[in-house]
Protein backbone atom coordinates (compact mmCIF):
# COMPACT_ATOMS: atom_id res chain seq x y z
CA UNK A 1 0.00 0.00 0.00
CA UNK A 2 1.69 3.26 -1.33
CA UNK A 3 -0.47 5.46 1.25
CA UNK A 4 1.62 6.75 4.31
CA UNK A 5 0.01 6.21 7.50
CA UNK A 6 0.91 7.24 11.43
CA UNK A 7 -0.18 4.16 13.96
CA UNK A 8 -1.16 5.90 16.97
CA UNK A 9 -0.85 3.45 19.62
CA UNK A 10 -2.71 4.83 23.38
CA UNK A 11 -0.69 2.67 26.21
CA UNK A 12 -1.11 5.41 28.85
CA UNK A 13 -3.81 3.87 31.23
CA UNK A 14 -2.93 3.00 34.51
CA UNK A 15 -3.81 -0.37 34.93
CA UNK A 16 -5.13 -0.05 38.63
CA UNK A 17 -7.15 -3.76 37.77
CA UNK A 18 -4.00 -5.93 37.02
CA UNK A 19 -3.00 -5.27 40.48
CA UNK A 20 -0.07 -4.91 39.27
CA UNK A 21 3.68 -3.28 40.13
CA UNK A 22 4.05 -2.36 36.17
CA UNK A 23 2.01 -1.22 33.10
CA UNK A 24 -0.41 -3.64 32.24
CA UNK A 25 1.09 -3.86 28.14
CA UNK A 26 3.99 -4.75 29.64
CA UNK A 27 3.18 -8.14 30.26
CA UNK A 28 4.06 -10.92 28.43
CA UNK A 29 1.50 -13.26 26.02
CA UNK A 30 3.76 -15.75 25.05
CA UNK A 31 6.50 -14.94 26.29
CA UNK A 32 6.87 -11.38 24.61
CA UNK A 33 5.20 -8.02 26.10
CA UNK A 34 2.10 -7.86 24.71
CA UNK A 35 2.19 -4.03 22.98
CA UNK A 36 5.31 -5.72 21.05
CA UNK A 37 2.68 -8.05 19.49
CA UNK A 38 0.95 -4.92 18.48
CA UNK A 39 3.60 -3.24 16.81
CA UNK A 40 4.21 -6.73 14.92
CA UNK A 41 0.71 -5.75 13.24
CA UNK A 42 1.48 -2.96 13.06
CA UNK A 43 4.14 -3.19 10.62
CA UNK A 44 2.42 -6.27 8.84
CA UNK A 45 0.05 -3.88 8.02
CA UNK A 46 2.36 -1.81 5.50
CA UNK A 47 2.81 1.15 8.75
CA UNK A 48 6.60 2.54 9.08
CA UNK A 49 5.46 4.97 11.91
CA UNK A 50 4.11 5.28 15.41
CA UNK A 51 3.09 7.45 17.90
CA UNK A 52 3.05 5.68 21.81
CA UNK A 53 1.40 8.03 23.73
CA UNK A 54 2.12 6.83 27.05
CA UNK A 55 1.51 6.89 30.96
CA UNK A 56 2.96 4.89 33.29
CA UNK A 57 6.20 3.23 32.94
CA UNK A 58 6.90 4.90 29.92
CA UNK A 59 10.52 4.39 29.69
CA UNK A 60 9.76 0.64 30.16
CA UNK A 61 6.95 0.65 27.99
CA UNK A 62 8.52 2.63 24.61
CA UNK A 63 11.41 0.18 24.69
CA UNK A 64 9.19 -2.78 24.81
CA UNK A 65 8.03 -1.51 21.64
CA UNK A 66 10.73 0.05 19.75
CA UNK A 67 11.79 -1.96 16.63
CA UNK A 68 14.85 -1.16 14.07
CA UNK A 69 12.72 -1.35 11.22
CA UNK A 70 9.70 1.34 12.22
CA UNK A 71 9.89 5.22 12.86
CA UNK A 72 8.29 5.63 16.51
CA UNK A 73 8.21 8.83 18.58
CA UNK A 74 6.70 9.17 22.32
CA UNK A 75 4.03 11.65 23.90
CA UNK A 76 3.71 11.68 27.54
CA UNK A 77 -0.22 11.61 28.52
CA UNK A 78 -0.56 13.79 32.00
CA UNK A 79 -4.08 13.92 32.41
CA UNK A 80 -6.53 11.22 31.58
CA UNK A 81 -9.32 12.80 29.89
CA UNK A 82 -10.80 9.82 27.41
CA UNK A 83 -9.62 8.46 24.24
CA UNK A 84 -9.75 11.61 22.21
CA UNK A 85 -7.89 13.49 24.10
CA UNK A 86 -5.28 10.56 24.43
CA UNK A 87 -4.90 10.88 20.56
CA UNK A 88 -4.62 13.84 20.95
CA UNK A 89 -1.62 13.71 22.97
CA UNK A 90 0.47 12.75 19.84
CA UNK A 91 -0.98 16.21 17.66
CA UNK A 92 2.32 16.76 16.81
CA UNK A 93 3.11 13.82 15.33
CA UNK A 94 -0.10 13.82 13.24
CA UNK A 95 0.42 17.52 12.07
CA UNK A 96 3.34 15.83 10.28
CA UNK A 97 0.82 15.31 7.47
CA UNK A 98 -0.28 11.28 6.78
CA UNK A 99 -2.94 10.16 4.12
CA UNK A 100 -3.80 7.69 7.18
CA UNK A 101 -4.26 7.97 11.16
CA UNK A 102 -4.83 4.53 12.25
CA UNK A 103 -5.61 4.51 16.28
CA UNK A 104 -5.16 1.28 18.29
CA UNK A 105 -4.15 -0.11 21.79
CA UNK A 106 -1.26 -1.13 23.34
CA UNK A 107 -3.29 -3.88 25.31
CA UNK A 108 -4.96 -6.29 22.51
CA UNK A 109 -1.86 -8.38 21.49
CA UNK A 110 -4.24 -10.81 19.28
CA UNK A 111 -5.13 -7.82 16.40
CA UNK A 112 -3.72 -9.07 13.51
CA UNK A 113 -2.88 -7.18 10.21
CA UNK A 114 -6.09 -7.88 8.18
CA UNK A 115 -8.36 -5.72 9.43
CA UNK A 116 -6.26 -2.81 9.97
CA UNK A 117 -5.11 -2.88 6.04
CA UNK A 118 -9.33 -3.37 5.75
CA UNK A 119 -9.59 -0.01 7.46
CA UNK A 120 -6.91 1.83 5.38
CA UNK A 121 -8.64 0.61 2.45
CA UNK A 122 -11.57 1.81 3.48
CA UNK A 123 -10.05 5.67 3.76
CA UNK A 124 -8.30 4.94 0.24
CA UNK A 125 -11.41 4.69 -0.98
CA UNK A 126 -12.68 8.10 -0.33
CA UNK A 127 -13.98 7.68 3.60
CA UNK A 128 -13.01 9.69 6.08
CA UNK A 129 -13.57 7.56 9.31
CA UNK A 130 -13.43 3.90 9.39
CA UNK A 131 -14.77 1.88 12.80
CA UNK A 132 -13.30 -1.55 13.03
CA UNK A 133 -16.39 -3.69 14.62
CA UNK A 134 -17.29 -6.89 15.49
CA UNK A 135 -20.41 -9.61 15.69
CA UNK A 136 -20.86 -11.21 19.11
CA UNK A 137 -23.77 -13.28 20.56
CA UNK A 138 -23.84 -11.09 23.89
CA UNK A 139 -23.54 -7.64 23.24
CA UNK A 140 -23.70 -6.46 26.80
CA UNK A 141 -21.19 -3.55 27.67
CA UNK A 142 -20.06 -2.64 24.31
CA UNK A 143 -20.69 0.65 22.38
CA UNK A 144 -23.07 -0.49 19.36
CA UNK A 145 -22.44 0.22 15.74
CA UNK A 146 -25.56 2.26 14.16
CA UNK A 147 -25.39 1.32 10.64
CA UNK A 148 -27.51 2.16 7.77
CA UNK A 149 -27.22 0.77 3.79
CA UNK A 150 -23.71 0.32 4.67
CA UNK A 151 -22.90 4.05 6.13
CA UNK A 152 -22.08 3.92 9.79
CA UNK A 153 -24.31 6.60 11.40
CA UNK A 154 -23.27 6.22 14.85
CA UNK A 155 -21.46 4.66 17.83
CA UNK A 156 -24.29 4.36 20.53
CA UNK A 157 -22.61 3.80 24.46
CA UNK A 158 -24.82 0.73 26.24
CA UNK A 159 -26.24 3.18 28.62
CA UNK A 160 -27.43 5.76 25.54
CA UNK A 161 -28.87 3.22 23.61
CA UNK A 162 -32.64 2.88 23.11
CA UNK A 163 -34.06 -0.81 23.87
CA UNK A 164 -33.52 -1.54 20.26
CA UNK A 165 -30.36 0.05 19.73
CA UNK A 166 -29.58 -2.87 22.56
CA UNK A 167 -30.70 -5.48 20.62
CA UNK A 168 -27.85 -4.78 17.64
CA UNK A 169 -25.17 -7.18 18.13
CA UNK A 170 -22.26 -5.29 16.15
CA UNK A 171 -20.10 -3.66 17.85
CA UNK A 172 -17.54 -1.16 18.49
CA UNK A 173 -13.93 -2.72 18.69
CA UNK A 174 -12.41 0.47 19.71
CA UNK A 175 -9.28 0.56 16.89
CA UNK A 176 -10.15 3.45 13.73
CA UNK A 177 -9.01 4.77 11.01
CA UNK A 178 -9.25 8.37 10.14
CA UNK A 179 -8.44 10.44 7.00
CA UNK A 180 -4.86 12.01 7.80
CA UNK A 181 -5.54 15.53 6.59
CA UNK A 182 -9.03 15.60 8.28
CA UNK A 183 -7.69 14.07 11.51
CA UNK A 184 -6.69 16.96 13.77
CA UNK A 185 -9.72 19.23 12.89
CA UNK A 186 -11.80 16.35 14.06
CA UNK A 187 -10.37 15.63 17.08
CA UNK A 188 -10.28 19.10 17.84
CA UNK A 189 -14.06 19.32 17.90
CA UNK A 190 -15.03 16.74 19.93
CA UNK A 191 -16.28 17.85 23.08
CA UNK A 192 -16.87 16.59 26.90
CA UNK A 193 -20.49 16.87 27.45
CA UNK A 194 -21.27 13.89 29.24
CA UNK A 195 -21.10 12.50 32.30
CA UNK A 196 -17.30 11.76 33.05
CA UNK A 197 -16.44 15.06 31.23
CA UNK A 198 -14.14 13.25 28.83
CA UNK A 199 -13.62 13.30 25.64
CA UNK A 200 -14.61 10.47 23.61
CA UNK A 201 -12.84 8.94 20.49
CA UNK A 202 -16.38 7.55 19.39
CA UNK A 203 -17.82 10.81 19.04
CA UNK A 204 -16.00 11.58 15.89
CA UNK A 205 -18.51 9.96 13.80
CA UNK A 206 -21.12 11.99 14.01
CA UNK A 207 -19.08 15.03 13.89
CA UNK A 208 -18.03 13.79 10.58
CA UNK A 209 -21.07 13.22 8.91
CA UNK A 210 -22.52 16.37 10.63
CA UNK A 211 -19.61 18.10 8.31
CA UNK A 212 -20.66 16.22 5.17
CA UNK A 213 -18.03 13.12 5.45
CA UNK A 214 -18.31 9.59 5.26
CA UNK A 215 -17.81 6.96 7.78
CA UNK A 216 -18.19 2.89 7.66
CA UNK A 217 -17.40 0.12 9.66
CA UNK A 218 -15.27 -3.41 8.71
CA UNK A 219 -15.22 -6.64 10.39
CA UNK A 220 -12.72 -8.34 12.35
CA UNK A 221 -12.89 -11.28 14.89
CA UNK A 222 -13.90 -10.71 18.24
CA UNK A 223 -10.64 -12.87 19.69
CA UNK A 224 -8.51 -10.53 17.71
CA UNK A 225 -10.18 -7.07 19.48
CA UNK A 226 -9.78 -8.91 23.01
CA UNK A 227 -8.89 -6.18 25.24
CA UNK A 228 -6.38 -7.47 28.53
CA UNK A 229 -7.74 -5.43 31.85
CA UNK A 230 -6.97 -7.99 34.79
CA UNK A 231 -4.78 -11.10 35.03
CA UNK A 232 -8.06 -13.36 34.12
CA UNK A 233 -8.31 -11.62 30.91
CA UNK A 234 -4.28 -11.88 30.39
CA UNK A 235 -4.74 -15.99 30.74
CA UNK A 236 -7.84 -15.87 28.54
CA UNK A 237 -5.34 -14.06 25.87
CA UNK A 238 -2.69 -16.22 26.19
CA UNK A 239 -5.12 -19.34 25.69
CA UNK A 240 -6.32 -17.80 22.41
CA UNK A 241 -2.91 -16.80 21.12
CA UNK A 242 -1.80 -20.16 22.02
CA UNK A 243 -4.47 -22.19 20.13
CA UNK A 244 -4.42 -19.88 17.28
CA UNK A 245 -0.49 -20.72 16.91
CA UNK A 246 -0.88 -24.44 17.42
CA UNK A 247 -3.60 -24.46 14.64
CA UNK A 248 -1.24 -22.41 12.21
CA UNK A 249 2.11 -24.91 12.90
CA UNK A 250 -0.37 -28.33 12.74
CA UNK A 251 -1.80 -27.15 9.11
CA UNK A 252 1.42 -26.20 8.38
CA UNK A 253 3.00 -29.63 9.10
CA UNK A 254 4.13 -30.01 12.59
CA UNK A 255 2.47 -33.02 14.48
CA UNK A 256 0.81 -32.47 18.59
CA UNK A 257 -0.65 -35.53 19.64
CA UNK A 258 -2.47 -33.05 22.48
CA UNK A 259 -2.26 -29.57 21.06
CA UNK A 260 -3.83 -28.24 24.20
CA UNK A 261 -1.16 -29.18 26.45
CA UNK A 262 1.74 -27.52 24.08
CA UNK A 263 2.95 -24.19 24.71
CA UNK A 264 4.48 -21.97 22.53
CA UNK A 265 6.68 -18.99 22.84
CA UNK A 266 6.39 -16.08 20.32
CA UNK A 267 9.71 -16.76 18.49
CA UNK A 268 9.05 -21.20 18.13
CA UNK A 269 10.01 -22.35 15.03
CA UNK A 270 9.17 -25.96 14.24
CA UNK A 271 9.59 -27.40 10.62
CA UNK A 272 7.00 -29.42 9.28
CA UNK A 273 7.18 -33.54 10.22
CA UNK A 274 8.21 -32.76 13.85
CA UNK A 275 6.42 -34.34 16.52
CA UNK A 276 5.07 -32.89 19.56
CA UNK A 277 4.14 -35.13 22.64
CA UNK A 278 1.93 -33.93 25.08
CA UNK A 279 3.01 -31.04 28.07
CA UNK A 280 5.92 -29.54 25.84
CA UNK A 281 6.98 -25.98 26.66
CA UNK A 282 8.66 -24.00 24.52
CA UNK A 283 10.22 -20.85 26.00
CA UNK A 284 12.26 -18.44 23.67
CA UNK A 285 14.36 -18.89 21.49
CA UNK A 286 13.65 -22.57 19.86
CA UNK A 287 14.42 -23.92 16.57
CA UNK A 288 13.34 -27.49 15.48
CA UNK A 289 14.23 -28.89 12.52
CA UNK A 290 12.32 -31.19 10.50
CA UNK A 291 11.58 -34.70 11.70
CA UNK A 292 12.99 -34.08 15.59
CA UNK A 293 10.61 -35.86 18.22
CA UNK A 294 9.87 -33.90 21.15
CA UNK A 295 8.82 -36.46 23.92
CA UNK A 296 6.55 -35.74 26.86
CA UNK A 297 6.75 -33.58 29.94
CA UNK A 298 10.27 -31.79 28.18
CA UNK A 299 11.21 -27.89 28.41
CA UNK A 300 12.85 -25.87 26.00
CA UNK A 301 14.11 -22.69 25.93
CA UNK A 302 17.16 -20.94 23.76
CA UNK A 303 17.81 -24.30 21.50
CA UNK A 304 18.63 -25.61 18.39
CA UNK A 305 16.98 -29.20 17.79
CA UNK A 306 18.40 -30.70 14.69
CA UNK A 307 16.36 -32.69 11.86
CA UNK A 308 16.01 -36.25 13.36
CA UNK A 309 16.84 -35.35 16.90
CA UNK A 310 14.79 -36.43 19.90
CA UNK A 311 14.63 -34.95 22.87
CA UNK A 312 13.09 -36.29 26.34
CA UNK A 313 10.83 -37.70 27.49
CA UNK A 314 11.36 -35.20 30.98
CA UNK A 315 14.32 -33.41 29.50
CA UNK A 316 15.31 -29.92 29.78
CA UNK A 317 17.14 -27.98 27.26
CA UNK A 318 18.72 -24.44 28.54
CA UNK A 319 19.92 -21.62 26.23
CA UNK A 320 22.96 -22.69 24.10
CA UNK A 321 21.57 -25.97 23.92
CA UNK A 322 22.72 -27.53 20.06
CA UNK A 323 21.74 -30.90 18.91
CA UNK A 324 22.93 -32.51 16.22
CA UNK A 325 21.06 -34.05 13.54
CA UNK A 326 19.82 -37.64 14.72
CA UNK A 327 21.23 -37.10 18.83
CA UNK A 328 19.41 -37.58 21.60
CA UNK A 329 18.93 -36.25 25.02
CA UNK A 330 16.65 -38.69 26.68
CA UNK A 331 14.86 -38.96 30.48
CA UNK A 332 15.72 -36.57 33.16
CA UNK A 333 18.55 -34.45 31.36
CA UNK A 334 19.51 -31.32 31.57
CA UNK A 335 21.50 -29.60 28.87
CA UNK A 336 23.26 -26.07 28.95
CA UNK A 337 25.67 -24.65 26.33
CA UNK A 338 26.67 -27.71 25.21
CA UNK A 339 27.21 -29.09 21.85
CA UNK A 340 25.76 -32.19 20.79
CA UNK A 341 27.23 -33.73 18.03
CA UNK A 342 25.34 -35.72 15.71
CA UNK A 343 24.35 -39.20 16.14
CA UNK A 344 25.39 -38.65 20.22
CA UNK A 345 23.31 -39.87 22.94
CA UNK A 346 22.85 -38.37 26.03
CA UNK A 347 20.36 -41.23 27.54
CA UNK A 348 19.40 -39.90 31.28
CA UNK A 349 19.92 -38.58 34.78
CA UNK A 350 22.57 -36.67 33.35
CA UNK A 351 23.22 -32.57 34.02
CA UNK A 352 25.36 -30.77 31.92
CA UNK A 353 26.32 -26.93 31.01
CA UNK A 354 29.27 -27.07 29.19
CA UNK A 355 30.40 -30.70 26.98
CA UNK A 356 30.75 -31.69 23.65
CA UNK A 357 30.04 -35.22 22.07
CA UNK A 358 29.89 -36.66 18.93
CA UNK A 359 30.11 -39.99 17.65
CA UNK A 360 28.90 -41.17 21.31
CA UNK A 361 32.24 -39.67 22.39
CA UNK A 362 32.56 -37.37 24.73
CA UNK A 363 35.31 -34.61 23.67
CA UNK A 364 35.39 -32.25 26.11
CA UNK A 365 34.01 -30.77 29.16
CA UNK A 366 34.79 -27.79 31.47
CA UNK A 367 33.94 -28.81 35.37
CA UNK A 368 31.53 -28.90 36.67
CA UNK A 369 29.82 -30.76 33.84
CA UNK A 370 28.08 -34.12 34.00
CA UNK A 371 26.84 -35.32 37.27
CA UNK A 372 25.89 -39.18 36.82
CA UNK A 373 22.85 -39.71 39.48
Amino acid sequence: MKRTCLAVILAAGESTRMKSSMSKVLHPVAGRPMIAHVVDSLVNAWISSVALVLGRDAEAVQSAAARNDIDMSAFLQTERLGTGHAVLAAKDAIAKGYDDILVVFGDTPLITAAPLLAARQGLAHGNDVVVIGFHTADPTGYGRLIVEDGALLAIREQRDATEDEKKITYCNGGLMAINGAKALALLGKIGNSNAKGEYYLTDIVEIVRAEGGKAIAVDAPETELTGCNNRAELAMIEAMWQKRRRHEMMVSGVSMIAPETVFLAFDTQIAQDVLVEPNVVFGPGVTIESGAVIHAFSHLEGAHVSAGATVGPYARLRPGANLGPGSKVGNFCEVKKAEIGAGAKVNHLTCGPSFIVKSGRLLALTPPTIDRL
